[in-house]
């Protein structure tokens, strides 16, 4: 048996009331001997909120939640403001308002509220546990669901839309008018799987690791649960994950055969090269913009992908190895990327710096403006990832 874990942690329901702590759980003495569990400050009537896998748990140091808590408030403000500002240029400056890049509003706005539900998780972390108590949880658990799995479809819809534009560069391009309607179905396909638990028709909304932050309930292995989790992990992870690799694979092999016929026909023709400097700053401003928008797609595979190993592990797989602490790595890397991807447009989205130089200079961001007969061309290459 683990240290620190209890033999029999359904025992630990059949606390008693300590005198001292009017209204608190706390465990018989046989379960106190080496600490405090997880759950030992929550309300009984709170405690079937939780499962049964963690309050087997010691208690974690105190410093660690106020780490976690200091960590998150860090997080909070680095992703509030870079995706804020995201939205405010990516909205306001008529050079970056096209139909493309609907979608990078879209992504940072799902960012944003990902981290706007972060007061929770560091109430709960500097009240050690379990504070704000069922309700909090919820929505903690349905804004974390609708911004991850939205980001996950919207990351997937830029990488069909970088594939349209870069395959088919003349007629490829998305109206605003499809573009609209393929953000009305990526909220429709998203908001199901956030419902469904919240109202309790299918799955459920519950704590997990140190029981500041709550998720999808993937450790009751009932049926029932076992096929909402893989259908979750089906919908919200493998197929946007596909659709990414997919396209991104495609647009890498274009890129190459394009390249590759380029340099055939120069050599046919006895030349260096068939681009002009015209061309040349156009296909820059277009490979900048698809190294972001992989760098993007790539950061949300590497950030998500801990958590549905969790999940699977979690529902059909042995649960001891799901500690308080490991589940908590998976739901720090899933709000990093959340202050991670405004930086992305920052560094490599060259009509966006523009935009930031123009509108907040003290950031000291240096973007040369393009040449005159480029300026279209780059303005119409800003397509978000």
């Amino acid at each position: 048996m683990a240290p620190g874990i209890v033999s029999d942690p359904a025992s630990l329901l059949s606390s008693a009331v300590d005198p001292e702590c009017s209204n608190m759980t706390v465990f018989r003495p046989e379960y106190r001997t080496s600490g405090k569990f997880l759950g030992w400050n929550v309300p009984p009537e709170e405690l079937h909120h939780i499962p049964e896998h963690w309050l087997a748990y010691e208690e974690p140091e105190p410093y660690m939640h106020y780490l976690l808590g200091l960590l998150y408030i860090c997080f909070m403000i680095i992703a509030l403001s870079g995706n804020g500002i995201v939205i405010w240029v990516f909205s306001c400056a008529k050079s970056l308002r096209t139909p493309s890049n609907m979608f990078v509003v879209n992504l940072a706005f799902l960012d944003f509220m990902m981290m706007a539900k972060t007061p929770i998780f560091i109430y709960n972390s500097f009240n050690l546990g379990f504070a704000l108590g069922g309700y909090g949880c919820q929505i903690f658990a349905f804004i974390g669901s609708i911004s991850g799995i939205g980001a996950g479809m919207t990351n997937a819809a830029i990488a069909f839309d970088r594939y349209r534009a870069i395959s088919r560069p003349f007629d490829g391009k998305l109206s605003m008018g499809k573009v609209l309607i393929i953000l009305i179905l990526i909220w429709a396909y998203t908001l199901p799987w956030a419902l469904f638990p919240l109202l309790d028709i299918w799955g459920r909304f519950v704590p997990e690791g140190y029981l500041t932050s709550c998720t999808f309930d993937y450790l009751t292995k009932t049926a029932e649960n076992k096929i909402f989790v893989m259908m979750l992990f089906f919908f919200s992870y493998v197929i946007p994950m596909f659709m990414i690799c997919f396209y991104y694979a495609q647009i890498v092999s274009h890129v190459f055969d394009h390249e590759k016929a380029l340099r055939a026909q120069a050599k046919k023709m006895n030349v260096d090269s068939l681009r002009s400097n015209q061309n040349d700053n156009q296909v820059s401003a277009e490979v900048r913009i698809a190294k972001a928008a992989i760098t993007v797609c790539f950061m949300f595979v590497s950030s998500w992908t801990p958590y549905a190993i969790c999940a699977l592990i979690g529902a059909f797989g042995n649960q001891a190895l799901l500690t308080p602490g490991v589940t908590m790595i998976p739901a720090c890397t899933c709000k990093a990327v959340a202050c991670i991807d405004p930086w992305v447009y920052a560094i490599s989205h060259p009509k966006y710096r523009l935009e930031l130089q123009k509108r907040l200079p003290f950031l000291k961001i240096n973007e040369p403006e393009p040449p005159a007969d480029t300026k279209s061309d780059t303005t119409v290459a800003t397509t978000e990832g």
